[in-house]
């Protein structure tokens, strides 16, 4: 039989100063790839939790899209391809989407269990794990994509908010629209039709875990992951490292019949400094280093986006992504309450020179259109008219509000993460403009990603950055962070976090989503888009362009514009270290 030897390989890749060694025994698979090695990774932002009814940042779903499956997955291209669920199906009238799981998929082996041996996945867990998305009780973060599109979700999400801090069972037993067919059968009943409900399974609170690890570990379940993924959490210190080691008994194969995934290991560190993230990968301590250091850019990549100099070695992989980042404004907090004042400060920002200056050219482009990027597929991005710098206007939009050459305004603050360095840069320059064109002083307050989203969520941040990457390939994804109805009247508003509401932005907004018709649909979205960018909710500064090195070994890397990070693929050249 073919690839039953072993063949042996130690491979060094010493850092100056006695870096990590990428060390293993590498055995051959189908198709020229080789199983072993570890995959080592580095979040600059911070991992603030992994159960999945708690996810919304970037920084927790790359790791738990490790550890868990979803329903439905993406290939590179972002179509929709069969993940835990073999195929699906939606009814006619676009009410009922039923999902056929597949068989003997197993959870992880861990101490919830009797004996400690995973059991097999069912569609009780798929029911389970949805249902904690629509459970107050959970601390949800998810529940705004269910809620008035699931039937029941509403009325089992007040029921629970009930019970909060008492010891009774909600007067709700569960999400009516969640329904059990058999063992390997799952099925969703909408309230009414919604065209990008097909892509929610995707989302990362949609990850699939059981009830036996949630009830067992309790309120630290979002520090010790148990899911069906291709890696198994093994550790986590905060602020340090994150380890997960690959699961042997993974029910997923590659296009040649090898058995997913590859790689021993993948490791996650926190590195802070884009600067220092770089170093690291030069110095062979990482094997994938996500952004180039504005500063460096030029120096790095060339006119082509190739690297040169030092670091040609290296792979440079880069793509336009479906990211957009952005300033959120606090609609109902002063000064913001008045548009003008929003209007203003959206003028008074010269996009082209931050990319130009700060950016040194890492960006797809400035957002002089709007929320959603030219990169989504189908949609009129031009057709917006968003805000180019302007400094008349501004001023004039400023003195229309009571503040003259900003005579009287009050100061105010920004409350941003650091991002490896970048949103510092960013938020410094913006700070320097808004100075010089509306006389506006602004103070800067930098704050750990946990908090700072924390603080948002809660609406305790007047002013503050944000960056979005696409859930999923729909406008809906980016535009449903200005749905005025899933603002609500009190508490955290995790997804329209600038909590604005527009009642004509809501209508055409809601007809785009139960538009069958794709081209109909985006027009849609584009009418509603622009009523909300007259209103200017946010400032948007750029949509990103994604760079990341990868060592010249590293084979199988899946880049995409949504950034979905698929380690399960990846596999390691010996040949090549």
């Amino acid at each position: 039989m073919k690839y039953v030897f072993l063949v042996l390989l130690v491979v060094g890749i010493t850092a100056c100063g006695g870096g990590h060694e990428q060390t293993g025994k590498f055995q051959p698979a189908k198709g020229g790839k080789f199983y072993g090695g570890v995959f080592r990774n580095n979040e600059n932002g911070e991992l603030n939790s992994l159960d999945p009814v708690r996810i919304n940042d970037a920084t927790s779903s790359h790791i738990a899209e490790q550890i868990y499956d979803h329903l439905l997955s993406f290939d590179a291209n972002l179509e929709l391809k069969p993940d835990l669920a073999e195929r699906f199906e939606i009814s006619p009238d676009g009410l009922v989407y039923t999902y056929y799981l597949r068989q003997g998929v197993m959870f992880h082996d861990n101490a919830c269990f009797p004996s400690g041996k995973g059991r097999e996945m069912t569609a009780e867990d798929v029911k389970y794990s949805f249902t904690r998305v629509c459970d107050a009780r959970t601390q949800t973060k998810g529940y705004s994509y269910f809620q008035g599109k699931v039937q029941g979700a509403i009325e089992y999400f007040k029921a629970t908010e009930a019970v909060i801090g008492k010891n009774t069972a909600p007067a709700v037993a569960g999400v009516q629209g969640f329904e059990v067919v058999d063992p390997y059968t799952f099925r969703i009943k909408l309230l009414h039709p919604f065209s990008p409900f097909q892509y929610y399974v995707t989302l990362s609170t949609c990850f699939v875990h059981p009830r036996e690890a949630v009830e067992y570990y309790k309120e630290d379940f979002f520090k010790n992951p148990v899911g069906t993924g291709p890696f198994i959490f093994v550790s986590w210190t905060p602020d340090r490292e994150l380890v997960t080691k690959r699961n042997m008994g993974y029910w997923g194969k590659d296009e040649q019949g090898n058995q997913l995934p590859f790689l021993d290991e993948v490791r996650f560190t926190f590195i802070k400094d884009d600067k220092t993230q770089l170093l690291e990968l030069k110095q062979g301590n990482l094997e994938e280093s996500y952004r180039v250091p504005n500063e460096s850019f030029g120096d790095i990549v060339d006119d082509k986006k190739q690297p040169k100099g030092e670091y040609a070695k290296f792979q440079l992989l880069h793509v336009p992504a479906m990211s957009s980042q952005f300033y959120g404004m606090l609609v109902q907090a002063k000064p913001f309450s008045d548009k003008r004042v929003r209007q203003a400060i959206c003028y008074a920002i010269d996009r082209e020179r931050i990319i130009r200056y700060v950016l040194k050219g890492q960006a797809a482009g400035p957002s002089v259109h709007g929320l959603v990027p030219p990169s989504m597929p189908g949609y009129p991005t031009d057709k917006i008219q968003g805000y180019s710098f302007d400094r008349d206007k501004g001023r004039a939009l400023l003195a229309e509000a009571g503040f003259p050459d900003g005579k009287n305004f009050p100061p105010i603050t920004l409350q941003f993460n650091p991002g490896g360095g970048r949103n510092t840069q960013v938020a410094e320059a913006i700070q320097a403009m808004l100075k010089e064109n509306l006389n506006i002083t602004l103070n800067l307050q930098q704050m750990e990603w946990a908090r700072h989203i924390d603080e948002i969520d809660a609406g305790h941040a007047p002013f503050y950055r944000l960056g979005w990457v696409a859930d999923y390939p729909d406008p809906e994804t980016f535009l449903n962070l200005l749905y005025g109805k899933i603002v609500p009247a009190s508490g955290i508003s995790p997804t329209n976090s600038t909590r604005y509401q527009n009642a004509e932005f809501d209508r055409l907004f809601e007809e785009a989503m139960s538009t069958q018709d794709r081209a109909r649909r985006m027009e849609l979205y584009s009418q509603a888009e622009q009523i909300a960018m007259n209103d200017a909710p946010m400032m948007l500064i750029f949509y990103d362009e994604d760079y990341r090195f990868l060592q010249p070994y590293v084979m199988g890397y899946i880049n995409n514009a949504m950034d979905r990070r698929y380690y399960r693929y990846v596999w390691f050249d010996p040949s090549k270290m």
